[in-house]
């Protein structure tokens, strides 16, 4: 998989692409439809899949009372569809969410673009929307469910569980003192569930993988303070300083909360490796 920028309507020189566009926030079930739909129509014409987002999302430069030129005007829904579908990357088939929407106020839809398609020379192809329990699969939802650290109902919606990547930094030490080391992690995700323990999972470097107790809170045991990630990788000795992580959620295991000393937490805690690791067992292709 080739990731190439695109700040230039100059032509990339793929042959008969089939192009999906989105935001792809989130990359959940809806976005994988499209992707796969995508894909399945390069190969039928031995062409190149490819999956066209926006860095950095259209909603960060709109702003709902002035929004920037370059992007409002009707003439240059047509631009993007000549100028990065057909002109940069060639597109024969453009695959795209029947609630699809580009442009001035969200006015284009997949019916335009279909329009602009046959004059373009490419066809759209709009899929209807994933639903979970009767509903459509949005990013929106995702992190509504994040949010009430409802991370099994967010794997429902992702396909998978929701993971972060994040560096390993130097904390207080305190889980060691008490023997439950713990990695402090910096994320890069700006997304991040609602504050409690889970069971979750954690790639290291070389790719092993680890199960492992997620604490994300304001350690009330130990007098509060900032949001902190941190995660104890169940049998795990070594030191991951500076080392980049991949750390999935897989189960809510209880909110976070204050213990009257050290003892009274040691012991939630190793409860909580326990349940965590009786969780996880069964789950060896559930990702992380």
């Amino acid at each position: 998989m080739d990731r190439v920028r695109i700040g230039e309507f100059s032509a990339v020189g793929w042959p008969s692409t089939a192009v999906t566009v989105g935001n792809f926030d989130g990359v959940h079930r809806g976005h994988q439809a499209l992707v796969s739909a995508a894909v399945a129509r390069a190969r039928e014409t031995g062409g190149l899949s490819v999956a066209l987002t926006f860095d950095p999302h259209p909603a960060r430069l709109l702003q709902p009372d002035r929004a920037p030129a370059a992007l409002n005007t009707l003439s240059q829904k047509e631009a993007f569809a000549r100028g990065v579908l057909r002109e940069a990357l060639g597109a024969r088939d453009v695959v795209v969410g029947e609630s699809f929407r580009f442009g001035r106020r969200r006015e284009g839809d997949a019916r335009r673009l279909a329009d602009l398609g046959e004059r373009l020379g490419f066809s759209v192809h709009a899929l209807p929307v994933v639903l979970e329990q009767g509903s459509p699969v949005s990013s929106s939802r995702v992190r509504d469910e994040l949010g009430q650290g409802n991370v099994s109902a967010a794997r429902a919606l992702l396909g998978r569980p929701y993971f972060v990547d994040a560096r390993v930094v130097h904390g207080a030490g305190r889980g060691r003192t008490i023997g439950v080391p713990t990695a402090n992690l910096a994320p890069d995700n700006e997304v991040l569930p609602a504050p409690g323990v889970y069971a979750g999972r954690c790639r290291l470097p070389g790719g092993e993988i680890r199960a492992a107790v997620v604490n994300l809170g304001y350690r009330p045991t130990f007098g509060g303070g900032h949001l902190a990630l941190e995660a104890h990788l169940i049998g795990f000795a070594g030191d991951l300083y500076e080392a980049h992580l991949r750390l999935s959620f897989h189960e809510r295991l209880r909110d976070e909360q204050r213990f009257p000393g050290k003892d009274a937490l040691v012991a939630r805690v190793l409860e909580d490796v326990a349940r965590a690791r009786a969780l996880l067992s069964g789950r060896a292709g559930d990702g992380v």
